[in-house]
């Protein structure tokens, strides 16, 4: 018994030295557009699209754990094994589309910070400039293992989503029933919101940013199988967290008629309706993902461009060793929160040009993973069998087709 219990706490420790990557790459993915597109759909569909959260699991574990399994086996980033099995022009291009794309979410991220001082009641020309430069500080004067930390506890603080959950106090019959049993609506409006739910929740920078993070914090063949359970971990959570965002909104809004276009627009009416508790911990979680946000997807931005095109990369690094690194990601912050600061600049328009950069680069680099995974030559026994190469490709070609799809409505609606 006692060296069962010695062995447990053995490898809960490696466990712990290892967790981080998936976690956090997966966390990211509930920022400030997709809490938006959370909370309309609850306010709008009630919980009639929580059984989606399922499917996008298993996706979302298939796909990260890939890269995870790329990055251990052989050392290097998802853009350097582009640029070396496909050539600098294919990296080339892929980089200018992803520059754009995160370009824009960090500025859709900033557009949360701005919502949220609102919320609070703050200037936004003060919470937004602030944010902006600790974001900056985070990784310019940090270590990879310093803003781990600091990457964790901002997961930690999505709690605050399901907290607001249980204040509304749900039927929870009801949205376990929903989880289980799809309540599958043939209408235009609930198949959109259904491909924007699972369109947006997987994106190209994603896999960019896991697999180089696990490639700089060093992680050893020998505890691979604690990386995947890393990955496996952060899929449950970011959608548990992600169905409670639609539990709240759809218990308390749907419920009452009310309907809304923004996560903002959610937290203010949840304010008479839930209590000022449950508006504040939602307002709280926005910042926290739009701030936490706006540091990944410029720190992505930077590895993924300064891998293709061979430059130096890595928090570990100092200013002067990677100055490209470095300047990338500064410039994408400045002219993020910059942009968020001018008069009158409208967001949607920006929102949906993330969502098409997003939308053509996904296919390319599912595909891309796909040749990379199934390489002899690079990953020896560790490519995928023959069943799991089934099932990835049956996830890559529906995620290819809602991407596609939320391509196409995204301009036609």
């Amino acid at each position: 018994m006692k060296r069962k219990l010695k062995s447990f706490w053995v490898k809960m420790l490696i466990f712990l030295s290892v967790m981080g990557p998936g976690i956090i790459t997966a966390n990211v993915d509930n920022d400030a557009g997709g809490i938006t597109t959370y909370s309309v759909a609850g306010a709008h569909f009630g919980y009639s699209l929580i059984w989606s959260f399922l499917p996008i699991i298993v996706a979302l574990v298939i796909i990260q754990e890939m890269c995870s399994r790329m990055a251990i086996v052989t050392g290097k980033g998802l853009a350097d094994l582009i640029r070396e099995e496909f050539g600098v022009k294919v990296t080339f291009y892929a980089m200018i589309v992803l520059v754009l794309s995160n370009m824009f979410n960090t500025i859709s991220e900033f557009a949360g910070i701005a919502a949220s001082a609102e919320l609070f009641g703050v200037s936004k020309y003060i919470l937004v400039p602030v944010c902006a430069f600790l974001v900056w500080w985070i990784i310019v004067k940090g270590t990879y293992k310093s803003v781990e930390k600091v990457f964790l506890l901002a997961c930690f603080f999505y709690v605050s989503y399901i907290l607001s959950g249980f204040l509304s106090k749900p039927d929870w019959k009801a949205v376990v029933d929903s989880s289980i049993r799809p309540h599958f609506q043939f209408d235009k409006a609930y198949l959109l919101m259904l491909i924007g739910v699972i369109g947006t929740t997987i994106a190209p920078w994603m896999q960019f940013y896991q697999q180089s993070s696990v490639v700089e914090k060093g992680i050893k063949l020998s505890d691979y199988k604690y990386s995947r359970l890393d990955v496996v971990v952060g899929a449950f959570v970011v959608n548990i967290v992600a169905i409670f965002i639609v539990v709240v909104c759809a218990n308390t809004l749907f419920a009452n008629g009310v309907r809304v276009e923004t996560a903002k627009d959610a937290a203010l009416a949840l304010k008479p309706l839930a209590g000022q508790y449950c508006f504040y911990l939602f307002a709280f979680g926005l910042l926290n993902a739009s701030v936490f946000s706006a540091c990944i997807l410029p720190l992505s931005t930077a590895y993924s461009v300064c891998e293709g095109m061979g430059w130096e990369v890595g928090v570990n690094r100092s200013f002067r060793e990677a100055p490209q690194f470095y300047s990338l990601y500064t410039a994408i912050i400045v002219i993020g929160a910059a942009i968020i600061l001018l008069p009158g600049v409208k967001l949607v328009p920006i929102m949906l040009l993330s969502q098409a950069a997003n939308g053509l680069l996904l296919p390319f680099v599912l595909i891309f993973m796909l040749l990379l995974i199934n390489s002899k030559r690079l990953m020896g026994k560790y490519t995928n069998s023959r069943a799991y190469n089934i099932l990835s490709i049956s996830i890559i070609v529906a995620m290819i087709g809602l991407s596609i799809a939320l391509l196409f409505t995204t301009f036609m609606q």
